[in-house]
């Protein structure tokens, strides 16, 4: 096991009527906050206005950027800089899913930036010049990208086609309301794709060709056990307290660092194959993730790292079998099922994508270099991959 530092700062606020807590915990920080959140239904469910009372009981003046896409645009990112600048804001309080907060995230960061964070940070990478933001905190209403507990975000530019992250430790929310009801409204789709996003954030964490990371396998192998088993009873009965509560707790931990402490490698392919996807069509991520993560295994799938599968076969699926890659396969099938049965298209087609922007998406995915540690993808291995999943 490779040596690692762990530290998680988020504090976390997990369960019914939590979010009755809100007031006090963001008077520790500031009288003045912007609320970030997307359409209507923080509004529908009755959270909207338990915020604004919250807020109000401690005397806490709210400001407001509503609108927030299922993938952010830079646009709201600058807007809600602005707003920030301009008032003085001492806490950026996102209500929404992953993408409401990842957008939250870069608020916080352009309102103490004195650049451009999408051409410094998103495009060229230069993280070391990010020293300061504004504290963020979150409430969660969607399980899936697991943002609330940790520094990553995801923006995108739609008018150069781009969808790209950063992660860095100042971005972690300073604490996360979880209160599990709070999903209750999420539809079939949505829980479906958040139930896919869970899933593949491990499987980017959980495939690598060497053979170590044996407590960390475990941990992983136990939160794909608790989608696959919460994600239908999700979908059967959305108000099933028990399958929100375990979906949403499995949504943080996928992603908060904790499953790659002391791993020797990880892989994160298949997201960035995704990225292009959805940056160019604007589609869910976690869909796209649904629609590539079985075609990338098959392509990657040798007998080198065939041992992985027949782990994540046996420990996750109760897959038995003599012959490692026939179990391997089995797995890779047993995936594409159930991703189906949740109702993920299987195919781009399906979703109205053809081959005509393959070249470009493939190109961008590969401009850092190789994607990926179970098999090194050059601009051609993506393209057959996109290519598969027609």
């Amino acid at each position: 096991m490779k040596n690692f530092n762990y530290n998680i700062p988020t504090k976390v606020l997990f369960g019914k009527g939590k979010a009755e807590k809100l007031g006090s915990e963001v008077n520790k920080y500031t009288s003045k906050v912007l609320l970030v959140y997307g359409m209507s239904s923080i509004k529908k469910s009755g959270l909207y206005d338990l915020i604004k009372k919250q807020l109000t009981d401690f005397n806490i003046k709210c400001f407001e950027l509503a609108g927030v896409d299922p993938n952010p645009r830079i646009e709201s990112v600058y807007e809600g800089a602005k707003i920030c600048k301009e008032n003085n804001i001492g806490l950026v309080l996102a209500a929404g899913g992953g993408s409401v907060i990842d957008c939250a995230k870069a608020i916080a960061v352009q309102a103490k930036y004195e650049g451009d964070v999408w051409q410094d940070l998103y495009v060229d990478s230069k993280l070391g010049e990010l020293r300061d933001a504004l504290p963020v905190a979150s409430i969660l209403t969607l399980a899936a990208t697991g943002s609330e507990m940790n520094g990553n975000s995801v923006i995108s530019k739609m008018e150069t086609n781009e969808k790209l992250a950063i992660g860095h430790g100042k971005l972690r929310p300073v604490f996360s309301i979880l209160d599990p009801t709070y999903t209750f409204t999420v539809n079939k789709f949505h829980t479906a794709a958040g139930v896919v996003d869970i899933m593949s954030h491990v499987f980017e964490q959980y495939f690598s060709p060497d053979k170590r990371g044996y407590l960390q396998s475990r941990l992983m192998e136990g939160i794909l056990k608790t989608a696959v088993h919460f994600g239908p009873i999700a979908l059967k009965d959305p108000k099933d307290y028990e399958a929100r509560a375990n979906l949403m707790w499995s949504s943080s931990l996928a992603l908060n660092g904790m499953m790659s402490c002391g791993k020797e490698s990880t892989d994160w392919a298949t997201h960035a194959m995704e990225h292009e996807l959805s940056a160019q069509y604007d589609i869910t991520h976690g869909m796209g993730l649904g629609i590539l993560t079985p075609y990338w295994m098959d392509y990657v799938l040798s007998e080198e790292n065939a041992h992985r599968f027949v782990d994540y076969a046996k420990n996750v699926w109760g897959i038995e079998g003599d012959s490692e890659m026939s179990v391997a396969r089995k797995a890779i099938d047993k995936t594409r099922e159930f991703f189906t049965s949740l109702g993920i298209p299987k195919t781009l087609t399906e979703v109205g994508i053809d081959h005509e922007k393959f070249e470009i998406m493939a190109e961008k995915a590969v401009k850092n270099g190789p994607l990926g540690t179970m098999k090194a993808l050059e601009k051609e291995d993506v393209l057959e991959i996109y290519t598969m999943a027609l």
